[in-house]
Order: structure tokens, then C-alpha cells, then sequence
């Protein structure tokens, strides 16, 4: 069984979840309680966490990591690709786009954002076929992929940013790619939803 252990931010727009939201403590904001997803695992109700007492996730408190390789990224993962916040996130995957976490599998299966399937940075350059390219390694075709959106685990986190180049070197399209600079540090600062990564 898959457990939830934080909740997350919503947008107007996004359907609210059951009535029982006017009863949140701590809502999404001022018009929505909570927003539910699709995963692998059925729906998922995604809300801020209703604890007042709540902290951060040890794993992303600390404010300073060894760079290289943890070097503080830039807004912009490469000319083209559109950084993104929470709100756009939430956006994105409410119309059902394909959200991506980046990140090495062990950093996955310790919790990801409710619906992210894993496509760890080193071997996105073979795995194009999953976002709708065609042909292999080298020589993709992406004139008909999907939008995609990728995270990682935060702005000190190169995964992505090397995920998105690899991606733009093979040929996909830089309008299509979406970066979440704030990854799981940020989700996490926020009291997001975390649920258990997929295999």
C-alpha cells in the first residue's frame, strides 16, 4: 500500500475535491481544499498538510551540498524549455500531462509527486520512445512527442537540467519540455503531497 506522506498545492481552475475540503485547516488556497490525480495506483487526493506542527523532510533541509556536484541551477534549464512552479505543475498534470521524475530510482522510490513515472536522467537518451518519439539512440524522431515536464530534487539538483540536454541533443522539441526548478525540496517545503515511487 502506497502512503502518502505530505500533501499539495492547487490552482483555480482544478476541480476541488469532496466537500469535506471546506473542513481543511490548511487549504490550497483560498477557493480549493485539496485536487485528486491518477496514478499507477488508483486516485490520490493531493493537499497541503493539515498538521500546524509540521516540518520539512530531514532529507531536504539542509542548505548546503558539496558543489560539483550539487551546484545551484539556473532558471532556465536550456534556451526554449519553460520553467515552471507548483501552480503550473498542478496545471500540467490535471490536463494529464506526462510528468517525469528525473532522479535516480533509489531517490524515486523514497517519494515522489503523485503521478511521476521515473525516467532517471541517465537514460533519457534511450528511453525517448516512452514520450512519444520514434527510432532509438541517435535517431529519434520527436516531431510528434508529448509534452513532458521534469523534476528533480531541487534547484542544487543537476538531474534534470542533464536530462533535459540529453533530450535537446537527440532532437525533441524545446517548446515541449517543461523544468520544476524547486523539485522535491520545494514540493516538500510546501507540505505537498509525497507518495511512495514505482518500479
Amino acid at each position: 500500500m502506497k502512503k502518502i506522506t505530505l500533501a499539495v498545492l492547487a490552482l483555480v481552475g482544478m476541480a476541488a475535491v469532496p466537500a469535506t475540503a471546506q473542513d481543511l485547516a490548511v487549504k490550497i488556497n483560498g477557493e480549493i481544499g485539496s485536487v485528486t490525480v491518477e496514478t499507477v495506483n488508483g486516485r490520490v487526493e493531493i493537499m497541503r498538510n493539515q498538521d500546524l506542527e509540521a516540518t520539512i523532510n530531514p532529507s531536504y533541509a539542509r542548505t548546503s551540498r558539496q558543489c560539483p556536484p550539487f551546484c545551484v541551477q539556473p532558471m532556465q534549464a536550456a534556451p526554449g524549455v519553460t520553467t515552471v512552479a507548483e501552480v503550473e505543475l498542478l496545471k500540467f498534470i490535471d490536463r494529464g500531462g506526462k510528468l517525469i521524475d528525473s532522479r535516480t530510482l533509489e531517490w524515486h522510490l523514497d517519494g515522489t509527486i503523485p503521478s511521476a513515472i521515473n525516467m532517471p536522467y541517465t537514460q533519457m537518451a534511450s528511453r525517448l520512445n516512452e514520450v512519444g518519439c520514434t527510432g532509438g539512440e541517435g535517431r529519434w524522431d520527436c516531431s510528434q512527442s508529448e509534452e513532458v515536464l521534469l523534476f528533480c530534487n531541487g534547484p542544487w539538483c543537476g538531474q534534470s537540467p542533464m536530462a533535459i540536454k540529453a533530450m535537446l541533443r537527440e532532437g525533441f522539441p524545446a517548446e515541449k519540455i517543461f523544468y520544476y526548478r524547486g523539485g522535491m525540496q520545494a514540493w516538500h517545503s510546501l507540505g505537498l503531497t509525497v507518495v511512495e515511487g514505482e518500479m
